[in-house]
């Protein structure tokens, strides 16, 4: 009957614990267990114990705070209870870790630690080999109060900096505000990151069901791909709105070139039918190069096809991103294709074709399927029959092609 009669309190003690559980603190559930065990009185704190799962000790810390008298606190622990910080018990630990750590901020060629991953667990391994018992866990936290956390690489410095940069961009501004005051056409040009076309992953993250993503294969390997899709861009300045050619071949001046002239046959001259004059603003290199004959040689072919002044402004080296086609098209073009895959090149055209902004932006994709030789070479005498003039500031950036007759 004893036996049946503990079994019967035990599962009573069981039931109304479950009950309470959620909602009791670590202070509340001991001093409740108590007074379960105090009502029960001699085995009380056995009965509990093996009710609810609680340590014999626990219980008996609540039986001494009950016969002490409960104060009201919001404290859930005596003070000075819980483990000691490290710090406290290992002194010198923190100054350790910042010795190991810091070298590697500043560059310190000796550190052991130079060469490596600067992980947690690589840091606690190498504080573990001074002496330091220390977890990887507390590395992490003691680096916290150091005021390190986690940073990534970050993109600010630009290289040299030519002295007439800034006087560059104050010129750039000045024309393009003329030109487009007068409603005469400005575009800025240029080509961007060559794409993969294939069954390759894209960066990037699209609404897909659930535990089904896009799957495509292991390994991006240019042997295996479709081909290189070479978007070249032209973005008009006034409407808002660009074209985009997708090359397949190589990215010459003549590619480039053949895109400002599809750009004007489709969409240029519809919009600006009395225009006499184009302004293009390009990077430094590539394609479009200030050194590039080739690319000089191809717009006054422009000029001369459709009796067009063409003025052109290079942005300094290294300083492309401040290229208005950056921020305005390219950008939003990468947005809009995030984690899809680019099997095809009618993808590609596509979902260049489909991007669209809040603020208006229109853009036209074309595939040009023709090929475009390197290595072509411009004599000093093919140059010397251009109808080029060079401006006064920076002539080898600002420059003008006036049409052949």
């Amino acid at each position: 009957m004893e036996v049946r009669r503990n079994t019967d309190v035990e599962a009573a003690i069981v039931a109304k614990y479950a009950g309470m559980a959620g909602v009791l603190n670590e202070k509340l559930r001991r001093l409740w267990a108590a007074t379960e065990s105090r009502a029960l009185g001699y085995g009380g704190d056995a009965l509990v114990s093996a009710a609810t799962g609680l340590a014999r000790e626990t219980i008996r810390k609540g039986r001494i705070e009950l016969e002490a008298g409960v104060e009201q606190s919001d404290r859930i622990r005596r003070p000075g209870a819980g483990r000691p910080f490290l710090t406290k018990t290992q002194q010198g630990l923190a100054d350790a870790l910042e010795r190991l750590v810091e070298p590697l901020t500043r560059g310190d060629p000796m550190s052991p630690l130079r060469w490596t991953c600067k992980s947690k667990a690589r840091l606690a391994a190498a504080l573990t080999r001074q002496g330091w018992v220390v977890s990887a866990t507390s590395v992490g936290r003691l680096l916290h109060d150091l005021g390190f956390s986690l940073q990534v690489v970050r993109k600010t410095r630009e290289g040299k900096s030519h002295p007439d940069r800034n006087k560059q961009f104050e010129f750039i501004n000045a024309m393009a505000a003329k030109f487009l005051r007068l409603r005469k056409p400005v575009i800025s040009v240029d080509t961007k990151k060559k794409e993969l076309v294939g069954d390759f992953r894209n960066s990037g993250k699209e609404w897909q069901p659930r535990d089904d993503p896009e799957r495509v294969l292991v390994h991006d390997f240019p042997d295996t791909a479709t081909g290189k899709a070479i978007p070249y861009g032209v973005y008009d300045m006034a409407r808002n709105e660009a074209y985009v050619s997708v090359g397949l071949d190589h990215d010459t001046p003549a590619f480039a070139v053949a895109a400002i002239r599809r750009w004007w046959l489709t969409m240029g001259r519809l919009a600006y039918p009395t225009a006499r004059q184009l302004y293009i603003t390009a990077d430094a290199g590539g394609s479009n190069g200030y050194r590039a004959r080739a690319w000089k040689v191809e717009l006054q072919k422009f000029a001369d096809e459709f009796q067009l002044a063409v003025m052109v402004s290079h942005f300094p080296p290294g300083t492309s991103k401040w290229n208005k086609i950056e921020h305005r098209l390219f950008c939003h073009i990468t947005v809009n294709w995030r984690g899809k895959p680019l099997r095809t090149f009618e993808t590609v055209v596509q979902l260049i074709g489909n991007t669209r902004t809040t603020t208006g932006l229109r853009v036209r994709a074309r595939l040009d399927k023709r090929t475009y030789p390197t290595g072509i070479k411009i004599t000093p005498a093919v140059m010397k029959m251009l109808s080029l003039r060079q401006g006064d500031f920076h002539g080898e950036w600002n420059y003008e092609i006036q049409p052949r007759s």
